[in-house]
């Protein structure tokens, strides 16, 4: 009876941000030029830290780590948005739908994870500095992106293996750009009350577990800092953490308002017109974000157009 039910939807229909076809044309101009931002500057981001020596350090493989990640994640979702816009039909396949879900979940909870190793390298940068070159080897650096990735793909699995579990019978309509778990959950032709709290529970791993190291590592630091002689010192602390803690801030800020603040039967768009702060805006400003006052990308930068424009003239 299950399976006779899951087969019974093949596509859901995504509602989209508008069903005005000039306000469509307009933001697939707009969300299509985000997109090539994003990727362009996460490129940039990669190609630097690969390209240059100098920025072969902990702190820059997880910033390229967290590059690949952000590519990743907008091309998840982005280019079927831009394709219901431009043809003004929101059907999507109900495999295409699943996978939308596991690739979204997936590399959210990747993200919250690369940010807690993050966190914990500028802790022992900072606090630890004479075990900061052996505890934070290539190998453990390795070791860390990798646990990242794979428990992001474990938790994914979990969470969109139990949501395709139950029985979808329709209704098939999604009021949404893309297609987000919670709200693919109510359409369920079931009871999901079991399903929610083992979602809750998964979820709550993903965010929770992260963000206490975050929060005890940027302690831990700020201590530190505090005990600091030398203003100099101080300064060149907060600049090596001040990129990290304002993506942080970003992101949980973002994840909180997004998942722990109950929405409003009156505001039936709240969910994806919030959705577009982490979908669109997000992954376009880390690089900004990381690049815009760091000395590392900026030297790097002048080096590689140094070096382009003396291949040119040879």
């Amino acid at each position: 009876m299950g399976a006779e039910n899951l087969s019974s939807v093949t596509e859901f229909i995504l509602v989209g941000l508008t069903n005005h076809r000039k306000t469509q044309i307009l933001l697939f101009l707009v969300i299509l030029l985000i997109y090539a931002l994003t990727v362009v500057g996460n490129l940039v981001i990669i190609m630097l830290v690969q390209g240059d020596a100098s920025l072969h350090t902990p702190m820059y493989f997880f910033l390229s780590n967290l590059s690949v990640l952000e590519i990743l994640y907008v091309t998840s979702s982005l280019p079927q948005m831009l394709a219901h816009l431009f043809a003004g039909n929101g059907a999507i396949s109900f495999t295409r739908c699943a996978f939308q879900m596991y690739m979204v979940i997936c590399l959210g909870s990747v993200e919250c994870f690369l940010l807690g190793a993050m966190a914990y390298d500028r802790y022992l940068a900072i606090c630890r500095p004479l075990l900061y070159v052996t505890a934070m080897g290539r190998w453990r650096q390795v070791q860390l992106a990798s646990a990242s990735w794979a428990t992001g793909f474990v938790l994914a699995s979990v969470n969109v293996g139990i949501t395709l579990h139950l029985p979808y019978c329709g209704p098939n309509r999604i009021n949404h750009f893309f297609c987000d778990m919670p709200i693919v959950l109510k359409l369920a032709c079931a009871d999901i009350c079991e399903t929610k709290l083992t979602i809750i529970t998964v979820a709550a791993l993903a965010i929770v577990i992260p963000f206490f190291v975050i929060l005890m590592s940027y302690m831990l630091i700020l201590v530190t800092v505090i005990r600091m002689r030398s203003a100099a010192g101080r300064r060149k602390a907060f600049s090596t953490c001040a990129s990290h803690l304002i993506v942080v801030i970003l992101f949980y800020s973002i994840l909180i308002f997004v998942y722990l603040t109950p929405g409003s039967d009156a505001a039936p768009d709240r969910d994806k017109e919030l959705a577009v702060l982490y979908i669109l805006v997000t992954p376009l400003l880390n690089p900004i974000i990381y690049s815009l006052r760091n000395k590392d990308i900026h030297g790097a930068v002048s080096r590689m157009l140094q070096r382009r424009s003396f291949k040119q003239r040879r």
